[in-house]
């Protein structure tokens, strides 16, 4: 397949690695080192805007830009035939996606987002104990994500909502809210809060969801980025046991699946744990799955853009419920 990226910054290089043994054609971005970069380090040409990629009959094209220009690139990149790959969260709001889903569906073309914690060995390992009825019924699942910025992070575009779309709820918080959809299936917004603790006032720094689904099953999720160790935990309890999934590499920690398995007597659970040491493989495997989808093959694995149209109502709900006051907000 002849690949296209537009975004060559960091995301857009894991994705162009990721690509190894593709035909990277081209490759576009708005600042020329970092296309220059991504150029020489694949073997690609360098387009002299996103427009000339997106018309240059490519198979397919990875959208890795921020959010305030993904539907646009999307959409472009769709009317003329080419099949997208775009990194979560699929625009800035949940019109910028249904404006993608609507593409899609007109051009005939496969739209995948790259929720790529989906493809992480532990929760993909999880994922499949869930299916094969490891821990029983599903009743409730536990998130909590987080890092505490850097130096200078007041002033990155992800602290521009005209940029993000939002804060951390768009942020880290959309990935919590697709892994407990991925689990317990179509969920309803039953409380949020969005403050703004430590960084820019205005933009949230913390989220603090709860989801229902129609069955009662629970999803209790903290996204935040006041979390000074780098932490993701991730619990899913069902009746006959719990999935612990802590670490997802590097900083966060080794990624780690624990079985806990209830016996008939009660008491202590039956344990089993998993380690899977870095280097981190979701990139591989998503691009895995994004081919194998446009070849015809199901997959229940990689988001599709109305996973991403889902998550964005609920993070829009979220913000547009009442503001939480800022408690004691940094305006470095």
């Amino acid at each position: 397949m002849r690949f296209g990226i537009i975004g060559c910054g960091l995301i857009g290089g894991k994705r162009a690695a990721a690509l190894a043994g593709h035909d990277i054609v081209l490759v576009a971005d708005r600042d020329p080192a970092a296309a220059e970069r991504l150029a020489q380090a694949s073997g690609a040409g360098i387009a002299r805007d996103w427009q000339a990629l997106a018309a240059a009959g490519l198979d397919a094209v990875i959208v890795a830009t921020a959010p305030d220009m993904q539907s646009r690139i999307a959409c472009a990149c769709l009317e003329n035939g080419a099949h997208v790959l775009i990194e979560k969260p699929a625009g800035r709001d949940v019109a910028e996606a249904s404006t993608i889903a609507s593409a899609a569906a007109r051009a005939g073309r496969v739209v995948k987002v790259g929720f790529n914690h989906r493809f992480h060995p532990a929760l993909a390992r999880a994922r499949e104990l869930v299916t094969q009825d490891a821990v029983g019924t599903l009743l409730f699942v536990r998130g909590r994500y987080g890092h505490g910025g850097r130096p200078g992070y007041a002033a990155e575009w992800r602290m521009d909502p005209a940029v993000s779309g939002g804060g951390e709820a768009v942020d880290q918080g959309a990935h919590l809210i697709d892994l407990a959809r991925w689990f317990l299936g179509d969920l309803t917004l039953a409380y949020g809060a969005a403050p703004a603790y430590f960084w820019k006032p205005g933009v949230d720094d913390n989220c603090f969801v709860a989801l229902s689904g129609p069955a009662g099953q629970m999803a209790w999720l903290h996204a935040g980025w006041t979390e000074w160790k780098n932490l993701f935990s991730l619990e899913i309890m069902g009746r006959d046991g719990k999935l612990a999934i802590d670490g997802l590499g590097g900083s966060y920690g080794v990624e780690r699946l624990t079985y806990y398995r209830m016996l008939p007597g009660m008491g202590p659970p039956e344990t089993t744990s998993w380690e899977f040491p870095f280097p981190d493989t979701s990139w591989q495997r998503e691009l895995a799955a994004f081919i194998a989808a446009i070849g015809g093959a199901p997959s229940t694995s990689i988001a599709d853009i109305a996973d991403s149209v889902a998550t964005h109502e609920i993070i829009g709900g979220v913000y547009g419920l009442k503001p939480v006051k800022t408690v004691s907000a940094r305006t470095e």
